[in-house]
């Protein structure tokens, strides 16, 4: 077993078991793997939730998130010294005082116009645009599944002002989906540049961990060897 724990974030819409495919393979190469489950409620609620699983590890731990995920994992590693590096899988790299709504009308994709609230003021996507904006990649089988166990966001969640990040001080890995339709790839590819992250690009819609599973757990291996090298040189 490989001394780096990985913990997966999920992001809207979604939750662990997405992560499914790419838990296989990582675990395949040796890794301990854990998903997170966030309720979703509030992002206080969700980074809470992704802290008592980061401070249950023993040793370096590698947090990768995912969309919102990314937004959590860049809070929740504030002040966490056995985070030793930070996976961005198509997801919101926020900095200091910025806040997802904002990002998203800079950087326009789908995702606005297809959301749908229930009577509590939580978002789902639009079933019938689900493919469109999310998922435009995967098989029927996974379509059919992700669209209609999605988990519902909190929407006063894309409002919330940051803090100062942790990728400023946290070694960060970014795959870009360079067909997202859910965050516009020049989004992404600005989180990444700005937290200098090793970066790579895949084919891919909003969810390539599942539908480029390799890819995913690639960039994530890539991180966790980088810093067990980086450990063992020290």
């Amino acid at each position: 077993m490989k001394d780096a724990k990985i913990i997966l974030v999920h992001g809207a819409f979604a939750d662990g078991s997405g992560w499914g495919d790419v838990i296989f393979l990582l675990e395949q190469r040796g890794f301990d793997v854990t998903a997170v489950q966030n309720p979703l409620t509030s992002f206080s609620d969700d980074v809470a939730t992704t802290r008592r699983v980061v401070d249950a590890q023993t040793g370096p731990v590698i947090l990768v998130g995912h969309s919102y995920g990314g937004a959590v994992i860049t809070t929740a590693a504030l002040d966490r010294a056995n985070v030793k590096a930070l996976v961005y899988i198509a997801a919101f790299g926020p900095d200091a005082d910025e806040n997802l709504q904002a990002l998203l009308e800079k950087y326009p994709s789908k995702i606005g116009s297809a959301l749908v609230p229930d009577a509590a003021g939580f978002l789902y996507i639009d079933k019938k645009r689900f493919a469109e904006v999310f998922a435009a990649d995967v098989s029927a089988r996974d379509l059919s599944i992700l669209s209609s166990a999605q988990k519902p966001i909190n929407s006063q969640t894309f409002g919330q002002k940051y803090d100062t990040p942790a990728w400023k001080n946290i070694p960060s890995w970014y795959l870009v989906a360079n067909e997202d339709q859910a965050i516009n790839p020049d989004l992404q590819r600005m989180f990444a540049g700005r937290m200098g992250a090793t970066t790579r690009d895949v084919k891919s819609s909003h969810v390539p961990f599942v539908s480029n599973p390799e890819a995913v757990a690639d960039i994530i291996a890539a991180a966790a060897d980088a810093v067990s090298t980086r450990a063992a040189a020290g």
